[in-house]
């Protein structure tokens, strides 16, 4: 007798949630449903935590939250009666034993069909889901239509145990779930790691990852198959809310994705301006800001921010203000001038003599007999910090902040001054590749940006010498090692926690070495004091980076 062979149709929506908008969730789950119907689904999936938003951190510890997220759910399960797509969803879920887990649930036939539980919790890094969850117990698989569905939940995939356990317990198939974060090495990871699970396996495995931004995150989404031999037999577009059909065919040995669209991964130079960009517009549009303002020095950072802004938002929505002192040069005049043309946005210029001077006559009295220094110097930022803080106050712009990785790893910025604002897109992003990513957009426009094509940072910017124009003939190197030196310092100390010894002998200058090791610790209080940022490294400062401000270690190997 001929066996009859199976498909099951998934509708992959690769999701940009609110944190916390639970019934606004529920709602655009309700749209993927009726696109994925649409479709002739067979089962809708959507990403991990999706009805609340991830991370939630310990907005999922609210008694309110978890009710609100399960009512949500049960009001979704009970319109798949009317016969169309099941769901796969990530909830909190609130057990009968006062446990809170990480939950995907199965909704089927009017009802809740099943529930399991993430089983590997992650506590590194950014993650830290042992404070709010509860572990599940190894997974069996879930019967869906006479289908074993292996449901996973992202970091139960990373190591070995929970996908040995569903395919010794029968699972045909593996479904995985995913809220799994950008970071620059982060795509080649995850296809390392799902090839070593299918090959163990010998399943086919869906990979559906969240896309956009929450706070410092952002969620690349890249969402794909993936055969057991290894065949990568479809990837949905990185950066994008999108949704995709992905049919699996059971053959005579076994399951497997039928083959469609790869969309190619983009460049690291184009996933992090893409990553920069989705992160700053998501904050401040999910914050409901009007638009953003920032100060326009004509120096590359805020050249850089300026265009990513404008990406963003289109240029209707993105202020500059170029705010002069008598240090500012001509060339930063024109140069900011030109990047506001070629960006299109509202440009003003605000001098900033009158504040400066006014403060400089208000502490006189205070300051007579002792000899000018950097305490003047950051007047004129602060008084830079100020007027934009007005503007924002009375326009409701959120203001940008501009300061490089190089810069706030080093303490090279003012409180209260240009560290004043709401978000940095750049703030994880050291010099040389702020440098890097404005020879890249100034050839490359990827799609579904909202900023012109060509050049949008003048040439001269990204040639001339950096300075933060405080005093006469001033530059950065007067100050900081030359950036190639000082980003490799940071590079080994931040991101590969190299010791000194190392780093010494790997070429760099010993007497470098230990002060930007110096100006690393001492700098904690003021990264403590800054608006948030896109995470791109390894170790961004904040989350991943968290480190003691009263701190006298030094490594003295």
């Amino acid at each position: 007798m001929t066996k009859s062979f199976r498909t099951l149709k998934l509708a992959l929506a690769q999701a940009n949630p609110v944190m916390g908008d639970i019934f606004g969730n529920l709602d655009k789950a309700r749209q993927a449903r009726a696109e994925a119907a649409r479709l002739g689904a067979d089962l809708l999936v959507l990403p991990e935590l999706y009805i609340v938003g991830y991370t939630p951190e310990d907005l999922v510890l609210k008694p309110a939250v978890q009710r609100d997220c399960r009512r949500a759910v049960e009001q979704l399960a009970a319109e798949t009666a009317d016969g169309g797509p099941a769901v796969l969803i990530g909830t909190p879920w609130l057990g009968d034993d006062g446990a809170l887990r990480n939950a995907v649930a199965l909704l089927d036939g009017g009802a809740v069909a099943a529930l399991r539980f993430k089983a590997d919790l992650p506590n590194y890094s950014v993650f830290d889901e042992k404070r709010v969850f509860a572990p599940g117990p190894l997974p069996q698989p879930v019967i869906f239509r006479g289908i074993r569905l292996g449901l996973p939940v992202c970091e139960d995939i990373w190591k070995p145990e929970v996908v040995e356990h569903l395919s010794e317990t029968g699972a045909e198939m593996l479904v995985v779930i995913n809220g799994s974060p950008y970071r620059w090495t982060v795509t080649g990871e995850r296809l390392d790691i799902a090839t070593a699970r299918v090959v163990e396996s010998g399943l086919p495995m869906v990979y559906l990852n969240t896309v956009g931004g929450q706070d410092e995150l952002v969620f690349d989404g890249a969402s794909f198959g993936l055969n057991p031999d290894r065949e990568l037999a479809c990837r949905l577009p990185a950066f994008r809310e999108t949704m995709a059909l992905v049919t699996l065919a059971e053959g005579e040995d076994g399951w497997r994705i039928v083959p469609g669209d790869v969309e190619p991964y983009p460049d690291i130079q184009a996933a992090n301006w893409l990553a920069c960009v989705i992160g700053l517009r998501d904050y401040v549009e999910k914050n409901r800001f009007p638009g953003v303002v920032l100060g326009l020095s004509g120096g590359i950072d805020s050249a850089v921010v300026a265009a990513m802004a404008v990406d963003a938002f289109g240029a209707d929505k993105v202020r500059c203000l170029m705010l002069p002192y008598r240090y500012t040069s001509a060339d930063s005049l024109e140069d900011a001038a030109k990047c506001a043309a070629l960006l299109g946005v509202h440009y003003d210029v605000v001098a900033i003599a009158d504040p400066v001077e006014g403060f400089l006559k208000s502490l006189g009295p205070l300051f007579e007999g002792t000899k000018a220094d950097t305490t003047e110097e950051n007047l004129q930022s602060r008084a830079r910090g100020t007027i934009l803080m007005a503007v924002s106050n009375k326009f409701g712009s959120m203001v940008l902040t501009t300061g490089n990785k190089s810069e706030m790893s080093v303490g090279y910025c003012t409180l209260y001054g240009d560290m004043n604002g709401g978000f940095n897109p750049i703030k994880d992003l050291y010099k040389m590749q702020v440098y890097g990513l404005a020879e890249w957009r100034n050839a490359h426009r990827p799609d579904g940006l909202k900023g012109p094509a060509g050049e949008v940072i003048p040439e001269r910017i990204i040639t001339k010498a950096p300075t933060a124009e405080l005093r006469e003939n001033q530059t950065d190197q007067d100050s900081l090692p030359p950036y190639p030196v000082l980003d490799g310092i940071l590079n080994g100390l931040v991101e590969e926690e190299k010791t000194v010894a190392e780093l010494i002998a790997a070429g760099f200058d010993e007497a470098t070495v230990r002060r930007v090791e110096h100006l690393l610790y001492i700098a904690e209080y003021k990264r403590r004091q800054a608006a948030p940022g896109v995470k791109i490294t390894t170790k961004n400062f904040g989350r991943d980076r968290r480190y003691p401000i009263t701190n006298r270690f030094r490594d003295r190997g």
